[in-house]
């Protein structure tokens, strides 16, 4: 067996003995054990460690000083950990039982009820935030399916494993490559008034939609508000964060894109997705779990992410020529 082989095996058994060990620790040692390895990993300072410093530094902004950015740190890894935590555990909890705990948390359900009611398809988008999975639980409890996206993970097996657990939730689950193009399907899904669920805060490539993210200018992906405005279906942003004992989600109403062109339709839903992103996370900053480069300073030199953004001029900034600027200048 090759090294690469041997590690993707080491891999998959590590996940196969997460999913067969922690799922039957009593409750108290499986959050015992992962605020440990949390606390461990923050204390150790990794470049994962370091990175969400960095992240968290910007969402805090001038809150950040060193007694308040070490703290959110520390919670940040541990809310990490609780999602990993979960993970491995949400197959043998009461599924039923998390569903109803979530409804009491939910708010902005009836806009996902409303887009049913019409016939139209809705797109959820959501952070690297909470729990993702208990979020898309209580949408298929309580509305039926739900499609969306996931990369494919090395080695395969792990993949499927994945796979299996999210489509044991009711979720349809697209592979991003290898298989049909997922915008083919997830159209489909939208026209047929179904309900579709992507992470829309991260970006990789330098073909990003340029948005302004915490006074800096970031990438997002243009997948949600494409699809929305390509199939008239509802855009809502979603915040997703944790609470002791249980979870939050916030379903915003649907977003209003502006312009006649595709091009700044997409725009538009970009960087009000960012807005609406912006707030939530600053409201729950160590639910945040983005643990690697997101801005354009932080990846290496060559990186497709380091590229420079270039945000377009918003209407009535010092720079638009119909803004006030222009107004001062005719006065």
């Amino acid at each position: 067996m090759s090294s690469a082989g041997a590690v993707d095996r080491l891999t998959d058994l590590g996940f196969a003995a997460g999913w067969s060990v922690v799922r039957g620790m009593p409750e108290w040692a499986a959050d015992r054990a992962f605020r440990i390895a949390a606390d461990v990993a923050y204390r150790r300072r990794g470049p994962a460690v370091v990175q969400l410093a960095r992240n968290l530094r910007r969402v805090l902004g001038p809150r950040a000083t060193p007694e308040t950015l070490a703290p959110t740190v520390r919670d940040g890894m541990r809310s990490y950990a609780r999602y990993w935590r979960e993970t491995f555990r949400l197959p043998a909890m009461d599924l039923d039982a998390v569903a109803a705990s979530v409804a009491a948390t939910t708010f902005g359900g009836e806009h996902i009820a409303r887009a049913q009611r019409e016939g139209r398809g809705i797109v959820l988008t959501v952070p690297h935030a909470g729990n993702w999975d208990i979020a898309a639980l209580w949408v298929t409890r309580n509305f039926g399916p739900l499609t969306t996206v996931v990369e494919r993970l090395k080695p395969e097996t792990l993949y499927d494993k994945f796979v299996a657990y999210r489509e044991s939730l009711g979720m349809e689950i697209l592979p991003l490559t290898g298989g049909v193009p997922p915008a083919q399907i997830l159209r489909e899904r939208l026209t047929a008034g179904g309900i579709i669920a992507l992470v829309g805060d991260r970006d990789l490539s330098a073909n990003g939609i340029p948005v302004s993210f915490f006074g800096e200018p970031a990438r997002f992906p243009a997948g949600p508000a494409m699809l929305a405005a390509l199939t008239d279906s509802y855009l809502c942003p979603t915040d997703l964060s944790f609470r002791a004992g249980g979870w939050v989600q916030h379903i915003h109403p649907p977003l209003s894109l502006a312009g006649v062109r595709l091009a700044e339709q997409v725009r538009s839903g970009a960087q009000q997705i960012a807005d609406t992103f912006e707030r939530g996370i600053a409201a729950h900053p160590a639910d945040w779990h983005m643990l690697q480069p997101f801005w354009p300073a932080d990846f290496p030199p060559g990186h497709p992410g380091a590229a420079p953004v270039r945000l377009p001029v918003r209407a009535g900034s010092a720079a638009d020529p119909g803004g006030p600027a222009a107004v001062r200048a005719a006065r």
